[in-house]
C-alpha cells in the first residue's frame, strides 16, 4: 500500500512529507487509516539528544485515532470498520505486564522506542526502497495509514468524534492517569500540579473529577494559569522556587497531600516536594536531563517520590473511561486542541515548542 507520511530524516531537521510503501500486517497486527494524531513532546525528543542518538529516518506519532482497514490472521477481537484509539505497546509477558502494570513493561523500549518491531523489522520503505522507521509506540501514527501492533489498539464507541480522541493515547492519558491512578487523589484532598500544558491541564481536570478540594497550579505563563483556573484550579502560583513552596504552604496550611510535576525542572520539582506534608507523594512525568538532589532529612520525613509512566493506565480500560467523561462534559480536554493538516506538521511543532498552542493535533 502507498501511504503519505511525515518522516523525520535527521534529529535536528524538519519533517518531510513523503510517499512510503507500507507492508501488509503480520498475524498480530492491524492496518489503521488515521483520522487524527496528537503531537506530544515524546515525538520530539530527538531534538534534545546528541546527533549520534538519532536512529535514522523515522515516522513518529504515538497518539493516533482512526479506523481499522485490515486485520492480521490471529486478530479475532477487531474487525474492519472498527473505530480505535492507539496507545503504547507492551510485551505482555514480563513481570510488570503480568502484574497489570503495562506502562512499566520491562521491554518498553524495544516495543515502543526502537523505531522497529521488537525483531528489528520495519513496516515502511521509501521511494528508494530503503527502510524507514515504524512502530513508534507500536503505531507510528504520523501517516495516512500504518501497520499497528494489536496490543496498541483500543476499540472505542463509534459515536465519539475520532478527530479529538487521539491525544487520549498518551499525553492526556498520562496527565489524568497520574491523578486518578498513580497518585489516586482522594476527595477533599490537596494536590499541586506544576506545568499547565496538555499534561498539567489534563491533571487539573482529573483532580476536579477526583473531588480534590484544593488544586494548586504552577506555571510561568499567566494565560496558562488562567486556563488552569477555568478547568478547576483553586490557587495558581508563579515565581521563584522558594516562593512556590511558601505559596503551597500558605494555601494548604500543613502542606499538600499530592503533587504532580510535568516540567522536568529540578528546581520546580524540589519546590513542589518541599510543599508536601509528611504523608505527601509527588509523581514525576516531566522529562528532564539533569540531576536532582534531596537531602536525607527531607526524605526521612515520610514523603514519597514516584515516577509516572503513561499514568499507570491499562489503555483498554482507561481510554474509554476518559472518553466517557469527556462526552459527559466532565473532562473537556478537547478544548485544548488546535488542529493542523499533515502538511502543516512543522508549523504544529513550532507552535507546540513556543507554547502558543496547548495540544496540536494533525487531521488526515
Amino acid at each position: 500500500m502507498q501511504v503519505r507520511a511525515a518522516v523525520m530524516r535527521t534529529g535536528d531537521g524538519p519533517f518531510t512529507i513523503e510517499e512510503l510503501e507500507l507492508e501488509s500486517p503480520r498475524a498480530d497486527e492491524v492496518v489503521v487509516r488515521m483520522v487524527a494524531a496528537g503531537m506530544c513532546h515524546t515525538d520530539l525528543l530527538s531534538r534534545e539528544l546528541p546527533p549520534e542518538f538519532f536512529g535514522g529516518p523515522q515516522v513518529y506519532g504515538h497518539e493516533g485515532s482512526g479506523v481499522v482497514e485490515e486485520v492480521g490472521s490471529s486478530v479475532t477481537d477487531l474487525a474492519v470498520g472498527d473505530h480505535v484509539v492507539l496507545s503504547f505497546n507492551h510485551c505482555g509477558s514480563c513481570k510488570a505486564c503480568d502484574a497489570g502494570r503495562l506502562p512499566l513493561c520491562f521491554n518498553f523500549n524495544a516495543y515502543n522506542m526502537s523505531g522497529a518491531r521488537p525483531d528489528g523489522t520495519k513496516a515502511f520503505a521509501d521511494a528508494a526502497g530503503d527502510a524507514v522507521g515504524s512502530h513508534f509506540f507500536g503505531q507510528s501514527s504520523f501517516a495516512s495509514h500504518s501497520v499497528v501492533a494489536r496490543t496498541s489498539v483500543v476499540k472505542v464507541d463509534p459515536s465519539y468524534d475520532l478527530a479529538k480522541l487521539g491525544p487520549l493515547g498518551c499525553g492526556i492519558q498520562t496527565g489524568a492517569g497520574a491523578i486518578l491512578n498513580t497518585l489516586d487523589v482522594q476527595p477533599g484532598s490537596s494536590v499541586v500540579i506544576s506545568g499547565a500544558g496538555a499534561l498539567g491541564l489534563s491533571a487539573v481536570m482529573a483532580a476536579k473529577v477526583a473531588g480534590a478540594e484544593q488544586i494548586i497550579a504552577i506555571d510561568r505563563h499567566e494565560n496558562r494559569l488562567e486556563l488552569a483556573t477555568k478547568y478547576g484550579a483553586t490557587t495558581t502560583l508563579s515565581g521563584a522556587p522558594a516562593e512556590l513552596t511558601a505559596g503551597i504552604h500558605a494555601a494548604t496550611g500543613v502542606g499538600a497531600d499530592y503533587a504532580f510535576d510535568t516540567t522536568g525542572n529540578a528546581a520546580v520539582v524540589r519546590a513542589s516536594f518541599e510543599g508536601l506534608n509528611n504523608l505527601g507523594t509527588i509523581g514525576l512525568a516531566g522529562v528532564g536531563f539533569g540531576d536532582i538532589t534531596f537531602d536525607f532529612i527531607s526524605l526521612i520525613g515520610g514523603r514519597t517520590i514516584t515516577g509516572v509512566m503513561e499514568g499507570d493506565s491499562t489503555p483498554q480500560e482507561f481510554i474509554p473511561r476518559l472518553a466517557e467523561l469527556n462526552a459527559a462534559g466532565e473532562f473537556p480536554y478537547d478544548e485544548l486542541i488546535t488542529t493542523y493538516g499533515l502538511d502543516q506538521i512543522n508549523e504544529a511543532e513550532a507552535a507546540s515548542a513556543d507554547g502558543s498552542v496547548i495540544k496540536p493535533v494533525l487531521i488526515f
